[in-house]
């Protein structure tokens, strides 16, 4: 009972601490005008309550493709789908999203709160049969989804953010074509990902991660160029 309660609580943390970085360093950069705490709490839950519900959708793409590449993009259609969804249901319609970079904000803490769900599954396998971090066959080695996945989230979704953000004045038809654009690239950034680093050669892996790295980088460049065009004619110390 023990053994079994620790190994939950370390899965727990394993999952959750990544994403709460990431989280920080997101909000840190939107520190001139902060979202609502509540708010912030509010996506990143709807974002680990996604996971639940994606797991049937990705059960059944696996029992009718099997392991290949159909099911890769199954899975991926699924999560960036339902990530958008939970994120349309539960945060973009509030007033507190009044700003074309609440969207960025709220779409990549929808994500973080996913990755730390499943992040949190990925990990109570290997501990719970007693791997250790950083010994051979254990979660870092044969998880490399799971070192991965809070970038692969985070940027995978802001781009669906960025779309919103983008088209935030147009019509609603506008924006319904940016969302598809976005949820497409999304779902191409994933599924891309995912069909990289089921190959075991570490040089095709680690080209997985130069990838969405690149991505991430490119994210953060895109998102401080938003912010100035949103707060460049507002006074100082106001938003």
């Amino acid at each position: 009972m023990i053994h079994a309660l620790q190994t939950l609580g370390y899965a727990f943390l394993g999952g959750l601490l990544p994403s709460l970085l990431w989280l920080y360093f997101l909000l840190k950069e939107d520190g001139r005008c902060p979202e609502p705490k509540t708010m912030v709490a509010l996506a990143f839950a709807a974002g680990m309550a996604t996971v639940p519900l994606v797991l049937p959708f990705e059960i059944a793409a696996q029992a009718k493709y099997g392991t290949g590449s159909l099911t890769i993009f199954a899975w991926a259609a699924a999560e960036e789908t339902l990530k958008y969804v939970m994120a349309a249901l539960f945060i973009l319609w509030r007033r507190s999203v009044d700003e074309s970079p609440d969207y960025v904000i709220y779409m990549v803490t929808v994500a973080l709160g996913f990755a730390a769900a499943e992040n949190m599954l990925f990990l109570f396998a290997p501990l719970s049969a007693g791997a250790v971090l950083g010994t051979g066959g254990a979660v870092v080695t044969e998880n490399l989804r799971f070192i991965g996945s809070s970038v692969l989230h985070a940027t995978a979704s802001a781009l669906v953010g960025f779309s919103l953000a983008m088209s935030y004045t147009r019509t609603p038809y506008l924006r319904l074509m940016a969302v598809a654009t976005g949820l497409i690239l999304a779902i191409g950034l994933h599924t891309a990902f995912n069909t990289i680093i089921i190959h075991k050669d570490g040089t095709i892996a680690l080209g997985a991660f130069f990838l969405v790295w690149m991505v991430a980088v490119v994210f953060f460049a895109v998102f401080e160029i938003l912010k100035y065009i949103q707060y460049r004619n507002l006074p100082k110390n106001t938003c």
